[in-house]
């Protein structure tokens, strides 16, 4: 089966053009309030955003651009979800929630972009609690839990939210700090 798969014409950039797919149809389905559905096609299109690097390098049909695609759908995936999110708080008239939404958006991108920026400086930074698959469970939890999501009454979806603003701030701290310790370890005396 493994093999087969590899023969295919399966691209490790379709999987991520699938992925993206699967997280606008999340935004959409927040956008129309059923938050369950919005949930499980947001872990679906996750789970397909880290098959994309998984298959490129089993494959061997990963490119340079192909990685820089995956990378960019990603931040996309995660920044299109939360706008809808807070599109519903906005709605919602829940301002705190909305701004958290923003914070949580931004800073989702920053923990991105200080890897990003510390790699091109030759330093790895995987550090932090917030990274790409902690984010996805807190969201997922969020959306799955969310009120009217038919799985009892609750409603995690603002708390999630807040949990990740929280975190991704931190995180983001957490990287800066890092790469100022790196630089200053590795500079002459």
């Amino acid at each position: 089966m493994r093999e087969r798969l590899i023969e295919s014409r399966l691209t490790p950039n379709a999987i991520s053009l699938t992925g993206f797919a699967l997280n606008l149809a999340a935004a959409g389905l927040v956008v129309g309030r059923l938050f369950f559905l919005a949930g499980i096609t947001f872990i679906v299109g996750s789970v397909m955003d880290t098959l994309d690097g998984r298959y490129s390098r089993m494959s061997g049909k990963g490119t340079p651009f192909g990685a820089f695609l995956d990378s960019t759908l990603d931040r996309i995936e995660e920044g299109i979800v939360l706008t809808a999110i807070g599109a519903y708080f906005a709605a919602r008239h829940d301002q705190v929630a909305a701004a958290a939404v923003v914070v949580a958006v931004l800073f989702s991108v920053m923990v991105s972009y200080t890897r990003a920026r510390a790699e091109a400086l030759g330093i790895a930074c995987k550090v932090g609690l917030a990274t790409r698959p902690v984010r996805v469970v807190i969201l997922a939890v969020g959306l799955v839990f969310a009120k009217g999501a038919s799985l009892g009454s609750f409603e995690l979806l603002a708390p999630a939210v807040y949990v990740l603003a929280a975190l991704t701030v931190v995180t983001t701290i957490q990287r800066i700090a890092h790469v100022r310790s790196q630089m200053r370890a590795s500079a002459p005396v």
